[in-house]
């Protein structure tokens, strides 16, 4: 049997295969009024969707500890009990095809209040619904972007207790794994790296320093969520950045730090907290960090980046560069890729009733 269609056990949470969609934002949330924030019949039709096709694992995209935390004002928060309603509709069907849900809680830093990237997604003010970002450091991502305030410590403290309280709402929503985003240049991410946190205080300087809000906000998050649910935390293995940048070295020995955290996959990708770098991408571009985290630790991973053939997400898995693959484009041009590999591949999947005369 394939082994992309094994079924893979975590805590006590097991997901039926190894296809996994990684959080993707869709940013066709309400940007004010009573339900701001909260998914609605896009984001049921469109996760519902990759349920059906067979995906074993839904990270739901980058969901909001609070308002501030948005990439955009149309994104998904999960900081009231309206929106933790909206989202039981969306986990009860998951699960409902044998889909594990879960969510990817995030805060996206001086990378906040920014338009649809289909706008442009140029920095936006109060006139559109925008808000003044934070950072660890007020250092501007690129020209484009207003410098942010620099966060004071009892904000910092604010921050891991908004990340507690979405952990305890996730539960509630009906979510199995949560993830904690600290990828892709927004606000964890912006503390590990010293190319973003110019700080002096206990929260910059040193790698030991630059890594600890991070691991405050895990620590937050694990004692919310229960110990038979796993816990996932995602990373951008390098900035690529010749120097002054966060490193593979540092994401090896980050992850081992992380794991005796309780965090029990790392969620394996790169780049996104510097502007203007080359990034050398290419089918699997991403592969090779996750397989080095996982041949030098004891730290589960996944793996992202341009992985679109059944064959290509075989190997990875079967020869242990990854536990599992996340696919983002490729699911959303064939939600049933899941499917379609499995037939490939001799592998099996779920297939809803209603859908018997495609088998």
């Amino acid at each position: 049997m394939s082994t992309l269609f094994q079924p893979y056990t975590l805590r006590d949470v097991t997901i039926p295969n190894r296809v996994w969609m990684p959080p993707m934002c869709q940013y066709s949330a309400a940007p004010e009024g009573p339900e701001t924030g909260a998914p609605g019949d896009w984001h049921f039709a469109h996760y519902a969707a990759r349920a059906a096709g067979g995906t074993g694992l839904i990270v739901m995209e980058a969901t909001a500890v609070s308002p501030e935390g948005r990439i955009s004002p149309y994104d998904l928060g999960i900081w009231n009990d309206t929106q933790v309603e909206a989202f039981r509709r969306i986990t009860r069907f998951l699960v409902s095809q044998g889909t594990v849900p879960a969510v990817q809680l995030a805060h996206a830093g001086r990378k906040a209040s920014t338009e649809r990237p289909w706008k442009g997604g140029a920095p936006v003010g109060p006139d559109a619904h925008g808000w003044r970002p934070v950072a660890p450091s007020a250092v501007a991502f690129d020209e484009r972007h207003p410098v942010p305030d620099e966060l004071p410590v009892d904000r910092i403290r604010e921050i891991v207790g908004e990340f507690r309280a979405a952990a305890r709402r996730a539960l509630a929503a009906g979510f199995e794994i949560a993830e904690v985003h600290g990828a892709h240049g927004y606000l964890i991410n912006e503390f590990l790296s010293p190319h973003s946190n110019h700080r002096t205080d206990a929260y910059g300087g040193s790698y030991e320093n630059r890594t600890r809000f991070a691991l405050e906000v895990v620590d937050a998050v694990r004692e919310e969520w229960p110990d038979d649910k796993p816990l996932f935390f995602r990373i951008s293995a390098t900035d690529w950045l010749e120097e002054s940048g966060w490193t593979p070295d540092d994401t090896v020995r980050f992850a081992s730090e992380l794991h005796a955290h309780g965090i029990d996959l790392l969620d394996v990708s790169t780049g996104g907290n510097a502007s203007g770098v080359r990034i050398p991408t290419g089918p699997g571009y991403q592969v090779p960090f996750a397989a080095r985290v996982r041949a030098e630790t004891s730290m589960p991973v996944a793996a992202v980046g341009l992985i679109t053939d059944a064959e290509q997400a075989e190997k990875i898995v079967a020869n242990g560069e990854a536990d599992a693959v996340l696919l983002g484009r490729e699911l959303l041009r064939n939600p049933s890729w899941a499917r379609h590999a499995a037939r490939e591949l001799g592998g099996e999947v779920h297939v809803p009733d209603q859908y018997h005369r495609s088998v």
